[in-house]
């Protein structure tokens, strides 16, 4: 393919993703967006033309060595919802923007520990991007089958084009706000669409080779076998091997938490901590889609084309071999992505760590604090735009000297090496509140140190020279210091073998040197916020510990000068909101000073943060044992604040239910005060009328007839019936609801003590002319008492007959066996019972308040009888309106 096309189609791809980018900065809160898939997608940039190109070399050449760095991500993703979630509070807390301002703020907002960690990543990383150049360059001159062209100046080099979009990508989207804390949605959105795109294309060739040139995997497998070198090929190959995996898996599990550019996809873009739950197994299963075939390209590659200097372009060489250039195009297309990814937000990291912990904290802050705001933003944008551009040149100059020298694979354990010199102070300092700022400075400078001897130095002076005499002997003939021997361990890999070294010596002196040498006050003030990770929100807000002088005034020009005017009022404003305090207030204390901090950090870098602060304050020196003091008074306080939270939540919980309590109190009151008038007028209607009779007859008992004298006679009889019956009830109830009446359970047949409380009741009901329908045949034994369950089913009927309307009504008395309850139920077609009035209908002393004017016989305690004589035989009463007219009432009774 024309190398004019093959360019066009790379700026074509790369207007694409502007595209997608521009629309994804303009949609920042859609939720296409802002989402777990997104965010998984995004943690893609670890898979780089490593991985892309990389593995099919590894596994082509040494078999399943390949998959140690892989298996590292696998083994720590799980590890995310505990270990990542801290980092992520702790760095949105307080506005960290990259790795080198984490672990300066860890161990007090050290200015030269941001710098040296800085100088790490550079070191490690810009190597690491010239590597992603080279797979361009090596690609494009494949695809375009131009191998033998060298260029011989940057103008006719298309990888120096390349890298200068990306440049101009990365400073576009990278650079339009001061504070690098801010999300960047459009980068986010465009890394992962080129997760995806790379994904996918890379299964394609997969797919192609394994299915099409191929037929499938057992038909590689079958010719791979014959070949002397197969069984290497398969396994770890020995003990000292498997130290190699072991060394490696530990690279990569370090590489996926400290890489800059994985800082920056996992932690800073970070919306949601929820977006973890769904990563710690959507990325695994990303990692295992993209090694799928690797094995099998890597085998078809070694059958079919067989060189093995080649090895790693093999995804690349076997479609153009076999004639299918449009997927030799799509190949290409997947690895520049995988380079773009890389390269932008590598380059985004490593432009605002240089900025906030090189440039601005030892040369600009003067000049800042002379500034006007706008002119500051300026300053803060061009050095980061600057950084970009010089770092991307620096990585071209680097490819273009010294890249040819090693494979993909090599240049990328290298940068993890040197990368995992920051682990023993990240990983450690996040759970251990003694680790220092000179333990931690001390020990990544040894364990780098080391690195350099026994990795970084043979490779640059085997690069310079063509000779490996260095590597072999060292600068003196010492056994024990040969760089690839150190010490006779000479079974290790180079990059595992500086591995091995470096984290001992580096681990050893952040241990040693921390335990010598304690941390001031700052340090063990923020140690304390990020190793108690149940408080550390509180402790942040209000455990600093500062002592000295300073002035609200004084504080807010500072802040001026980075934010403007508006930004800081706002901020400010509601910080004394938060904190009740007065907004004419003069004089801030430790709460204001790392509020003020924290609103810097975002964009000058803690260190620096914490320098122009403390240059208009008058700080006084703490103590350690007045450090310790303040922070065990700040958790004693926090614990008092939890317990009299919870005491007060206690508090709440019984007062509302003393409220229910009492109104429910008030209301049975209520009804006892009418239940009492209503008794009160019962028993007075009878007494009345037999008080009045009694005179009569006693006054006019000589002249009065026969008949009249008999029938006030019998009127005496039935009021004194009916108060019988009246003050029977009453006590029969309180004799229910204490429990104190025996029940005398015995087998009964329900049909027959239904027919007996209609006979009961028929005479009533026929002179009302209402009629009872009781048509069930069916013998239904069950236990109880039938004297109360008759008392039961005379309240229900004769309740029925009082609301049915006369010449009308319609009562229908049923049965029967379901879900091991025995069920009898009272129908009728009366008027039926308001709905409010439902759910009260069976409490003692309640009578209708929606009755008909002219109130029916009762004293409201036969339904209440009723249902306590249902629940003493352990079963259920209940009441519902019919669909058309009139109610029913039902209950139901054990049935064995």
């Amino acid at each position: 393919m024309s190398n004019y096309w093959l360019f066009i189609i790379i700026v074509i791809y790369l207007a694409s993703l502007f595209g997608i980018a521009f629309l994804a900065e303009k949609n920042a809160k859609s939720k296409w967006v802002n989402n777990s898939i997104v965010y998984t997608l995004s943690l893609g940039v670890y898979c780089t033309a490593w991985t892309y190109y990389g593995s099919i070399g590894i596994a082509a050449n040494s078999g399943i060595s390949f998959l140690p760095i892989y298996l590292g991500p696998v083994i720590a993703a799980p590890l995310w919802i505990v270990v990542l979630r801290k980092i992520i509070r702790i760095s949105k807390q307080h506005k960290i923007s990259s790795i080198a301002d984490f672990l300066s703020l860890r161990y007090g907002n050290n200015r030269f520990l941001g710098a040296l960690v800085t100088l790490i990543c550079l070191l490690g990383i810009v190597p690491y991007i010239s590597l992603q150049l080279k797979a361009v360059s090596e690609t494009f001159q494949i695809l375009s089958d131009d191998t033998s062209y060298v260029s011989t100046s940057v103008y006719d080099d298309s990888t120096f084009y390349i890298a200068l979009l990306l440049a101009i990508f990365a400073t576009f989207f990278g650079t339009q706000t001061t504070d690098a804390s801010e999300k960047r949605k459009g980068i986010v959105m465009s890394v992962a669409i080129e997760s995806v795109l790379k994904l996918v294309f890379f299964l394609c060739v997969g797919f192609y080779v394994t299915y099409i040139l191929f037929d499938g995997t057992e038909d590689i497998y079958t010719r791979m076998v014959e070949r002397s070198n197969f069984s290497v090929l398969i396994s770890i190959n020995g003990f000292e091997n498997g130290f190699i995996w072991l060394y490696t898996i530990l690279l990569s599990f370090f590489a996926i938490f400290l890489l800059p550019r994985q800082f920056q996809v996992s932690v800073v873009e970070n919306v949601r901590e929820k977006h973890l739950k769904n990563a710690i197994w959507m990325f695994p299963l990303y990692l295992l889609l993209f090694n799928v075939f690797v094995i099998f390209v890597a085998w078809a590659g070694n059958l079919n084309i067989g060189i093995e200097e080649q090895a790693e372009y093999y995804a690349l060489l076997l479609p153009l071999k076999n004639g299918n250039t449009t997927l030799a195009v799509l190949v290409f297309l997947g690895g520049l992505s995988a380079v773009i990814s890389m390269v932008v937000v590598s380059t985004l990291a490593l432009s605002v760590m240089v900025s906030n912990n090189l440039v601005i904290p030892y040369g600009f802050l003067d000049r800042f604090i002379q500034s006007h705001p706008e002119r500051n933003a300026k300053y803060i944008k061009n050095i980061r735009r600057i950084s970009i551009f010089s770092i991307i040149i620096i990585a071209y100059a680097f490819y273009v000297n010294f890249s040819y020298e090693l494979s993909l694979y090599s240049i990328g354990l290298i940068a993890f090496v040197i990368i995992a010199q920051l682990a023993p102070s990240f990983f450690i300092g996040l759970f251990w509140n003694r680790g220092s700022s000179k333990g931690t400075i001390i020990g990544i400078t040894a364990g780098f140190l080391v690195t350099f001897y026994t990795l970084i130095l043979p490779f640059l002076i085997e690069a310079f020279t063509g000779s490996n005499d260095f590597a072999q002997n060292g600068f003196v003939p010492i056994e024990a210091l040969k760089p690839h021997a150190l010490f006779g361990i000479d079974f290790l890999s180079p990059p595992t073998h500086a591995f091995f070294w470096s984290m001992l010596v580096n681990g050893s002196c952040y241990l040693l040197f921390s335990l010598l040498y304690k941390g001031n006050y700052r340090e063990r003030n923020y140690a304390e916020m990020f190793v108690d990770s149940r408080n550390y929100s509180d402790l942040q807000d209000g455990a600093l510990v500062w002592k000295g002088e300073a002035y609200v005034a004084e504080i807010k020009n500072v802040l001026n000068k980075f934010l403007g005017q508006a930004r800081t009022e706002r901020a400010l404003s509601l910080f004394f909101r938060k904190y009740n305090l007065a907004s004419d207030t003069q004089m801030a204390d430790a709460r204001l000073i790392n509020f003020s901090e924290k609103l810097l950090t975002g964009s000058i870098g803690s260190a620096s943060a914490k320098i122009l602060i403390s240059s208009v304050v008058k700080e006084e020196e703490v103590s350690l044992v007045e450090v310790l003091k303040i922070l065990e008074e700040s958790k004693e306080t926090i614990a008092r604040n939890k317990l009299l939270r919870d005491k007060s939540e206690e508090l709440t919980q019984l007062t509302s239910k003393l409220k229910e309590a009492n109104s429910e109190l008030i209301e049975k009151d209520k009804q006892k005060d009418e239940f009492l008038d209503t008794v009160a007028h019962e028993l007075k209607t009878p007494i009345t009328g037999i008080r009045a009779a009694t005179e009569l007859l006693m006054d006019d008992s000589d002249e009065m007839p026969v008949e009249l004298r008999t029938q006030f006679l019998k009127n005496m009889m039935q009021d004194s019936d009916r108060l019988s019956r009246l003050i029977h009830s009453i006590l029969d109830f309180e004799k229910l609801s204490k429990g104190r009446a025996q029940l005398s359970l015995k087998k009964h047949n329900i049909r027959e003590t239904i027919q007996r409380a209609i006979q009961n009741l028929e005479h009533i009901a026929s002179r009302r002319h209402i009629t009872i329908i009781h048509s069930n045949n069916s013998d239904v034994f069950a236990q109880y008492d039938e004297d109360r369950i008759l008392q039961v089913l005379t309240n229900l009927i004769s309740n029925a007959i009082k609301f049915c309307k006369p010449e009308q009504g319609e009562i229908v008395v049923d049965y029967k066996y379901e879900k091991g309850l025995l069920e009898v139920s009272v129908k009728d077609n009366g008027k039926g019972i308001p709905n409010q009035d439902i759910p009260f209908i069976f409490d003692k002393f309640y009578q209708s308040k929606n009755q008909n004017i002219i109130k029916p016989e009762g004293s409201g305690l036969g339904l209440a009888i009723s249902k306590t004589i249902v629940e003493n035989h352990n079963g259920k009463i209940w009441v519902k309106n019919n669909e058309k007219n009139g109610v029913t009432f039902g209950f139901q009774l054990p049935f064995k």
